[in-house]
């Protein structure tokens, strides 16, 4: 295997933990295609580097296996749009003005990234907005999905629902930072997907592996 192989093999590894949360080794070896070998040499590798780490879980009968995830280093390592000005900014800003005004001004600055979500998406079906709207998170960096949740899997109750699931942030070192973001980007769904209802349902902030949203139109 040249250098290139071995390198992108690792970055596969970190991009599929950080998706799926933990995974043991023959389960990284099945998905990736590789031996059971290799797939342990990799996760050593990468385990020395501090950018995954593991824990022991009895899964099923036999002997107790590891359980992979990505450690902080290693989500620092995937590729997102973070930029250093913009931590610089908010420091300054968070220095310069009071707390009410800070809030405000940041509240403002997710009230118009929401409209301009809002813009684009139209008045579509609620799936094509979600869909969409997911489309335009992965062109920002973020590593963002979406599912139905049919009637029955909400135990018949409802229409319709749809969950959001975006598995890194691509504004992280700002959410560390100043985690009151992650309460404006909540609400700027809610703006964005008009007439709808927009909750959280997992948080990257909480020790979580992704973030997750759940989106539906309430009956009146």
């Amino acid at each position: 295997m040249t250098t290139t192989q071995h390198s992108s093999t690792k970055q596969a590894i970190l991009q599929l933990l950080q998706k799926e949360g933990q995974k043991t080794a023959s389960e990284l070896a099945e998905a990736l295609e590789i031996s059971p070998q290799a797939i342990r040499r990799h996760l050593k590798e990468l385990e020395d580097g501090g950018l995954i780490e593991h824990k022991q879980a009895q899964i099923g009968m036999g002997r107790p296996q590891h359980l992979y995830k990505l450690s902080r280093k290693g989500r620092d390592r995937l590729p997102n749009r973070y930029d250093d000005f913009a931590i610089s900014l908010l420091d300054t800003l968070s220095e310069t003005v009071d707390k009410e005004q800070f809030s405000t001004i940041l509240q403002k600055q997710w009230q118009r990234k929401a409209q301009e979500y809002r813009q684009r998406l139209g008045k579509g079906s609620l799936e094509k907005r979600v869909a969409k709207l997911v489309q335009m998170r992965q062109t920002e960096g973020y590593m963002a999905e979406w599912h139905t949740l049919k009637p029955e899997d909400n135990n018949g109750n409802g229409d319709t629902r749809y969950v959001i699931i975006e598995h890194n942030c691509a504004i992280s070192q700002v959410a560390q930072s100043f985690p009151t973001v992650c309460g404006h980007e909540l609400e700027m769904f809610a703006i964005a997907l008009q007439d709808c209802h927009v909750e959280r349902t997992h948080w990257l902030n909480d020790g979580e592996h992704q973030c997750g949203y759940l989106v539906y139109q309430p009956r009146d």
